[in-house]
Protein backbone atom coordinates (compact mmCIF):
# COMPACT_ATOMS: atom_id res chain seq x y z
CA UNK A 1 0.00 0.00 0.00
CA UNK A 2 2.61 2.34 0.67
CA UNK A 3 4.62 1.41 -2.43
CA UNK A 4 1.30 2.59 -4.43
CA UNK A 5 1.25 5.68 -2.46
CA UNK A 6 4.42 6.43 -2.75
CA UNK A 7 4.14 6.09 -6.63
CA UNK A 8 0.51 8.02 -6.92
CA UNK A 9 2.83 11.56 -5.23
CA UNK A 10 4.94 12.47 -8.54
CA UNK A 11 1.88 11.19 -10.46
CA UNK A 12 -0.36 13.72 -8.82
CA UNK A 13 2.59 16.71 -9.09
CA UNK A 14 2.48 15.56 -12.70
CA UNK A 15 -1.04 16.35 -12.91
CA UNK A 16 -1.11 19.58 -10.71
CA UNK A 17 1.88 21.31 -12.66
CA UNK A 18 0.40 20.94 -16.14
CA UNK A 19 -2.62 21.80 -14.77
CA UNK A 20 -0.91 25.38 -14.03
CA UNK A 21 0.54 25.22 -17.45
CA UNK A 22 -2.49 24.82 -18.97
CA UNK A 23 -3.95 27.74 -17.17
CA UNK A 24 -0.95 29.58 -18.61
CA UNK A 25 -1.65 29.07 -21.58
CA UNK A 26 -4.64 30.60 -21.87
CA UNK A 27 -3.34 33.96 -20.24
CA UNK A 28 -2.48 37.08 -22.24
CA UNK A 29 1.38 38.35 -21.49
CA UNK A 30 0.35 41.42 -22.72
CA UNK A 31 -1.90 41.90 -19.37
CA UNK A 32 0.26 41.73 -16.68
CA UNK A 33 -1.26 44.10 -14.21
CA UNK A 34 0.67 47.04 -12.98
CA UNK A 35 0.79 48.19 -9.53
CA UNK A 36 0.60 51.45 -10.87
CA UNK A 37 -2.91 50.97 -12.42
CA UNK A 38 -4.99 54.09 -9.92
CA UNK A 39 -1.94 55.64 -8.61
CA UNK A 40 -0.10 58.74 -9.29
CA UNK A 41 2.14 59.10 -12.26
CA UNK A 42 5.39 59.34 -11.63
CA UNK A 43 6.44 62.46 -11.19
CA UNK A 44 9.35 63.64 -13.79
CA UNK A 45 11.34 66.51 -15.47
CA UNK A 46 13.87 65.94 -18.34
CA UNK A 47 15.18 67.19 -21.34
CA UNK A 48 13.48 68.12 -24.50
CA UNK A 49 14.36 65.81 -27.50
CA UNK A 50 13.95 68.84 -30.28
CA UNK A 51 15.80 71.06 -27.57
CA UNK A 52 17.80 69.64 -24.58
CA UNK A 53 17.69 73.14 -23.03
CA UNK A 54 14.39 72.86 -22.42
CA UNK A 55 12.68 70.34 -20.24
CA UNK A 56 9.11 69.24 -20.15
CA UNK A 57 7.84 67.78 -17.45
CA UNK A 58 4.82 65.20 -16.11
CA UNK A 59 3.23 67.96 -14.01
CA UNK A 60 2.95 70.29 -17.48
CA UNK A 61 0.06 67.74 -18.29
CA UNK A 62 -1.74 68.20 -14.93
CA UNK A 63 -5.65 69.20 -15.93
CA UNK A 64 -5.86 66.91 -19.37
CA UNK A 65 -6.21 63.85 -20.12
CA UNK A 66 -2.86 62.33 -21.94
CA UNK A 67 -1.12 59.24 -23.15
CA UNK A 68 2.75 58.56 -22.36
CA UNK A 69 4.38 57.03 -24.81
CA UNK A 70 7.45 54.81 -24.18
CA UNK A 71 9.76 54.40 -27.58
CA UNK A 72 12.97 54.06 -28.94
CA UNK A 73 14.40 54.46 -32.27
CA UNK A 74 16.37 50.85 -31.81
CA UNK A 75 12.75 49.88 -30.90
CA UNK A 76 11.44 47.02 -33.50
CA UNK A 77 7.84 47.13 -32.06
CA UNK A 78 7.94 50.55 -31.64
CA UNK A 79 8.14 50.74 -35.49
CA UNK A 80 4.69 48.69 -35.96
CA UNK A 81 2.64 51.14 -34.12
CA UNK A 82 4.38 54.61 -35.03
CA UNK A 83 1.80 55.04 -37.86
CA UNK A 84 -1.36 53.95 -35.70
CA UNK A 85 0.05 56.68 -33.60
CA UNK A 86 1.06 59.18 -35.94
CA UNK A 87 -2.92 58.82 -37.05
CA UNK A 88 -3.98 58.93 -33.56
CA UNK A 89 -2.58 62.33 -33.06
CA UNK A 90 -3.96 63.88 -35.90
CA UNK A 91 -7.26 63.82 -34.47
CA UNK A 92 -6.20 65.72 -31.33
CA UNK A 93 -7.96 63.15 -29.16
CA UNK A 94 -5.81 63.80 -26.31
CA UNK A 95 -2.15 64.83 -26.06
CA UNK A 96 0.97 62.00 -26.99
CA UNK A 97 4.17 62.18 -24.91
CA UNK A 98 7.05 60.64 -25.84
CA UNK A 99 9.22 58.92 -23.94
CA UNK A 100 12.40 58.67 -25.74
CA UNK A 101 14.10 55.33 -23.88
CA UNK A 102 17.50 54.35 -23.58
CA UNK A 103 18.50 56.19 -26.90
CA UNK A 104 20.98 58.48 -28.66
CA UNK A 105 19.58 61.62 -29.31
CA UNK A 106 20.97 62.00 -32.75
CA UNK A 107 18.95 58.64 -33.53
CA UNK A 108 16.01 59.43 -32.00
CA UNK A 109 15.35 62.56 -34.07
CA UNK A 110 16.23 61.23 -37.06
CA UNK A 111 13.32 58.39 -36.08
CA UNK A 112 10.84 60.81 -36.13
CA UNK A 113 11.93 63.09 -39.12
CA UNK A 114 11.85 59.87 -41.49
CA UNK A 115 8.41 58.30 -39.59
CA UNK A 116 6.72 61.55 -38.51
CA UNK A 117 6.64 63.01 -34.74
CA UNK A 118 2.97 61.93 -33.13
CA UNK A 119 4.06 63.43 -29.89
CA UNK A 120 3.45 67.31 -28.80
CA UNK A 121 7.06 67.06 -26.85
CA UNK A 122 8.91 63.66 -26.37
CA UNK A 123 11.33 63.63 -22.97
CA UNK A 124 14.92 62.28 -23.50
CA UNK A 125 15.22 59.53 -20.65
CA UNK A 126 18.67 58.73 -21.35
CA UNK A 127 19.32 56.07 -18.37
CA UNK A 128 16.60 54.85 -18.27
CA UNK A 129 15.56 56.12 -14.99
CA UNK A 130 12.19 57.37 -15.19
CA UNK A 131 11.12 54.21 -17.19
CA UNK A 132 11.99 52.45 -14.14
CA UNK A 133 9.93 54.49 -11.74
CA UNK A 134 7.11 53.48 -14.31
CA UNK A 135 7.97 49.61 -14.16
CA UNK A 136 8.66 49.37 -18.08
CA UNK A 137 9.34 46.00 -19.08
CA UNK A 138 10.31 47.55 -22.71
CA UNK A 139 9.52 49.30 -25.29
CA UNK A 140 7.29 50.25 -26.73
CA UNK A 141 4.66 50.84 -23.61
CA UNK A 142 1.85 53.01 -23.00
CA UNK A 143 0.37 54.60 -19.95
CA UNK A 144 -3.24 56.64 -20.19
CA UNK A 145 -2.90 59.22 -17.13
CA UNK A 146 -6.31 61.18 -16.14
CA UNK A 147 -6.56 64.57 -15.33
CA UNK A 148 -5.52 64.41 -11.96
CA UNK A 149 -2.05 62.36 -12.96
CA UNK A 150 -3.94 59.24 -12.53
CA UNK A 151 -2.72 56.08 -14.42
CA UNK A 152 -5.57 54.58 -15.54
CA UNK A 153 -3.97 52.34 -18.09
CA UNK A 154 -0.90 50.63 -19.41
CA UNK A 155 -0.49 48.80 -22.98
CA UNK A 156 2.12 46.74 -22.57
CA UNK A 157 3.92 46.03 -26.59
CA UNK A 158 2.75 48.00 -29.35
CA UNK A 159 -0.69 49.24 -29.66
CA UNK A 160 -2.62 48.41 -32.98
CA UNK A 161 -5.78 49.43 -34.21
CA UNK A 162 -7.94 47.30 -32.06
CA UNK A 163 -7.10 48.22 -28.21
CA UNK A 164 -7.07 51.83 -29.53
CA UNK A 165 -10.45 51.59 -30.86
CA UNK A 166 -11.64 49.10 -28.30
CA UNK A 167 -9.99 49.95 -24.97
CA UNK A 168 -8.12 53.02 -25.14
CA UNK A 169 -10.20 56.10 -26.73
CA UNK A 170 -13.72 54.82 -24.48
CA UNK A 171 -10.91 55.73 -21.56
CA UNK A 172 -9.89 58.67 -23.15
CA UNK A 173 -13.51 60.03 -23.59
CA UNK A 174 -14.97 58.50 -20.25
CA UNK A 175 -11.80 60.30 -18.55
CA UNK A 176 -12.64 63.28 -20.61
CA UNK A 177 -16.04 63.63 -18.93
CA UNK A 178 -15.31 63.10 -15.36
Amino acid sequence: MKKKLLLMIPLAVFFVLAGFFVVGLDRNPREIPSPLIGKPAPVFSLPDLSDPEKTIASQDFLGQVWLLNVWASWCVSCRSEHPLLVEFAKTGGVPIVGLNYKDKTVDAQLYLRRYGDPYVASAMDADGRVGIDYGVYGSPETFLIDKQGIIRYKQIGPINEKALRETIVPMIKELKQS
